[in-house]
């Protein structure tokens, strides 16, 4: 075996043929802006006063984002009619797991790597706690997405790796408290969580089908504004009508149940208009393949 054999699982960009993927190379370089952009804005001193805070909140906010992108690969595949996306779920979910893991050494770099001092605080307050329970759960699940993991452990592969699901409200809960008084991004991102878990409680035989997406759409919209008014009643006591109210209100632009609201109902048109005509050059680009063609890792 050559030595570029042995390396070939380093090129990414690349499909399970060992072709180049205009997809798989977009989406590598949409893994690395955002560490580039914090790192140079870091070194412009473009962040403020305290610019570690603002990159460690920076590469926890981005591992959320990417971990949602994660677990909308398989809602892409069904609801877009899209197969080869699925050769982007590994990326995307090792992706969280290293910005979930560079958040956490940047705060031992804050901390002047005390691991003592480290510990004590992970023990002492609860929103770091079950953010260290979430970063070891994404660690494993990164470290077992790899075709060998596949095969050892066979079909607890898929058992393991619904963790995802557990991890998921420990992410979220972790970003509100952290957020502290101001939870607007945290709603806007539990929005997106809850619209992909509720396509995922639908049956099986309505999850391809675009009468689903409108009715889904205002029903993740309207779980966005309880839990936003369930967070705000709870943690200040505001009125929940008063906060639901508030999502009416768009004097300073629409809050994040009208935003999730409106996102599903772009979900509902893109699915449309995947169903009705694709061009050639975006079907190029985008890796869309009929389903019985596509051959694909199951890790991928």
């Amino acid at each position: 075996m050559t030595r570029t054999h042995n390396l070939g699982f380093l090129a990414v960009w690349r499909d399970p043929a060992g072709r180049f993927s205009p997809l798989k190379a977009v989406t590598l370089l949409l893994l690395l802006y955002p560490a580039t952009e914090l790192a140079v804005r870091w070194g412009l001193h473009d962040l403020g006063g305290r610019p570690i805070t603002e990159v460690l909140h920076g590469l926890g906010e981005w591992a959320v984002r990417f971990l949602l992108l994660t677990l909308a690969v398989t809602p892409a595949r069904i609801v877009l009619d899209w197969p080869g996306v699925v050769r982007l779920r590994r990326m995307l979910g090792v992706g969280a797991a290293c910005y979930a893991g560079a958040h956490f050494l940047l705060y031992c770099v804050d901390q002047k790597w005390q691991l003592g001092t480290v510990a004590s605080e992970i023990a002492r307050h609860f929103y770091l706690a079950i953010g260290f329970a979430a970063l070891l759960m994404l660690g494993v699940l990164a470290a077992t997405s790899t075709d060998g993991w596949q095969k050892r452990l066979g079909r607890r592969w898929k058992r393991l790796h619904r963790l995802v699901f557990v991890l998921l409200p420990l992410v979220l809960l972790h970003y509100f408290l952290q957020s502290k008084s101001d939870v607007t991004d945290a709603v806007f991102v539990t929005g997106l969580a809850c619209w992909l878990v509720l396509w995922r409680l639908a049956p099986k035989r309505w999850q391809g089908r675009l009468l689903l997406l409108p009715p889904l759409a205002l029903f993740a919209g309207l779980t966005t504004a309880a839990i936003e008014a369930a967070w705000y009643g709870l943690a200040t006591g505001a009125r929940a009508w008063r906060v639901l109210e508030a999502n009416l209100d768009i004097a300073f632009g629409p809050r994040p149940a009208v935003t999730i609201a409106l996102c599903g109902l772009a979900v509902f048109l893109a699915a449309l208009l995947r169903r009705t005509r694709i061009g050639p050059v975006t079907r190029a680009l985008c890796g869309w393949r009929a389903p019985r063609r596509v051959l694909v890792s199951r890790a991928d």
